[in-house]
């Protein structure tokens, strides 16, 4: 699928290597640095808490952060994918009410989709979390950084859609194009069966139901759908214009575009590199206040 692989010093925006088939060829590679903007990073060294592994889940354990000083009787719960646990610790220490999971599992959206088509998998670490939590769950979302949308995605396929909250896709979400490899500039359309889950989520957050928080990039892979043009599509389904805009984002970041209604925001930035690409995640303490 999708070739994003993104521990943070690694090159995000050229193909790796697997052994597995996965759908969607690499991308063309993009430029690999940028000076006009800081691209600010964080390193959770503020976070005061508990990090507990959840063993017996996946072969990567996942993780459980939750903070020392839970003032509230109830946490809300983020279940993240794909990404450095301190960019998660970060967001819990400057958020209060929050506890979060960090689950990586590689790299490419079908490492993270496979394994939740089965509706269990997902029933067993949410059961595993409430299990190391003092507090009950107040609301369950989901985040996802690059190719972490596989998780989300094949999650809001199963029955489990009904217990999420809201979601957070952090310059992740991508379709394959029809013809392969044929951008729509060039007379391919999207494959819409790959964001029909998304499609679904965002007329529900339109209407108050869900929380949908989009953040993407300009960057422009040329083998797949890009984030911008999937952010176009869920625009045009929903029947909600782009809206222009110019004001900083958090780290630096540069805000271009904003179009909200009801729950469903979707925010357009500058930046078509991957140091551009990781300020999105690294933004995660600051969009996920916009799911509430």
């Amino acid at each position: 699928m999708h070739r994003f692989l993104l521990p943070f010093g690694l090159i995000l925006c050229m193909a790796c290597k697997t052994n597995k088939p996965t759908g969607l060829l690499a991308q063309n590679p993009s430029p690999m640095e940028e000076h006009i903007r800081p691209h600010g990073r964080v390193d959770g060294s503020d976070f005061e808490g508990k990090k507990i592994p959840l063993p017996g889940i996946f072969d990567t354990e996942p993780l459980l952060l939750k903070r020392n000083d839970f003032s509230e009787d109830s946490v809300n719960l983020l279940i993240h994918f794909h990404g450095n646990e301190s960019v998660v610790a970060h967001a819990l220490a400057e958020n209060e009410g929050w506890a979060a999971v960090t689950i990586n599992l590689g790299s490419g959206s079908s490492a993270y989709g496979v394994p939740f088509t089965n509706p269990d998998k997902f029933d067993s670490l949410l059961l595993a979390a409430k299990s190391q939590l003092q507090q009950p769950v107040r609301k369950i979302y989901l985040s996802g950084f690059s190719a972490g949308y596989g998780a989300i995605r094949a999650i809001l396929k199963t029955s489990n859609y009904e217990i999420i909250d809201g979601v957070l896709l952090l310059d992740g979400l991508h379709a394959s194009y029809i013809p392969a490899q044929t951008p729509l500039s060039m007379g391919g359309r999207i494959q819409e069966q790959d964001l029909a889950a998304f499609e679904k989520l965002a007329k529900d957050a339109l209407s108050g139901k869900k929380s949908f928080v989009f953040t993407h990039s300009s960057i422009f892979p040329g083998t797949f759908v890009s984030t911008t043009e999937c952010a176009d599509f869920l625009l045009a389904a929903t029947g909600i214009p782009r809206k222009p805009v110019l004001k900083a984002g958090p780290l630096g970041m540069q805000q271009v575009g904003e179009s909200a209604q009801g729950k469903l925001k979707i925010l357009a930035f500058a930046g078509n590199t991957a140091p551009d690409h990781i300020d999105h995640l690294h933004g995660l303490y600051h969009f996920i206040r916009l799911l509430q």
